[in-house]
């Protein structure tokens, strides 16, 4: 049989852990393209819960978006904040009419998406798998309250 002291360290451990993965740290399995190369398919990352909490989403932040209800979370990379214009032409993109660099793209497209003004509480996603149909590709504006953290390498 197990000694008291055992059991309370047990139950320490246990909700120490649950507090973490429920509420500092959420685990992801990634599944799909649309980040790679820079997290592939099948790869595993972690997301720091509490991230915009404390600071404001920037340029390039990659994030975890709760999609579709609480299993399903997408990463993207924040491209554009709260009111400022985006667009793409020739698969280059602009914010603010200017040409941003992105190192971390190494699949270009050929996408145009014309300028549109991001709205308060919102900010721009995007992958960073450019070689991927428009079509297949889930971006554009998301709510902050949709984000749920900020992506750890």
């Amino acid at each position: 049989m197990l000694k008291k002291k055992s059991l309370f360290r047990i139950l320490i451990i246990s909700l120490g852990t649950w507090i973490v993965f429920s509420y500092i740290i959420l685990p992801l399995r990634l599944e799909g393209q649309s980040m790679e190369p820079n997290s592939p398919d099948g790869g595993f990352r972690f997301c720091w819960l509490q991230k915009y909490f404390f600071l404001e989403p920037e340029h390039g932040d990659v994030v975890a978006i709760r999609f579709a209800g609480k299993r399903v979370v997408l990463l993207k990379r924040i491209v554009a904040l709260a009111g400022e214009t985006v667009e793409f032409r020739n698969g280059i993109l602009f914010v603010n009419n200017q040409r941003v660099e992105e190192p971390y793209v190494r699949y270009r497209s050929n996408w145009n998406l014309p300028s549109r003004q991001v709205a308060r509480g919102r900010v721009y996603v995007v992958g960073d798998n450019r070689g991927i149909s428009m079509h297949r590709h889930h971006f554009g504006q998301v709510d902050m309250q949709r984000i749920l953290g900020g992506v750890l390498w």
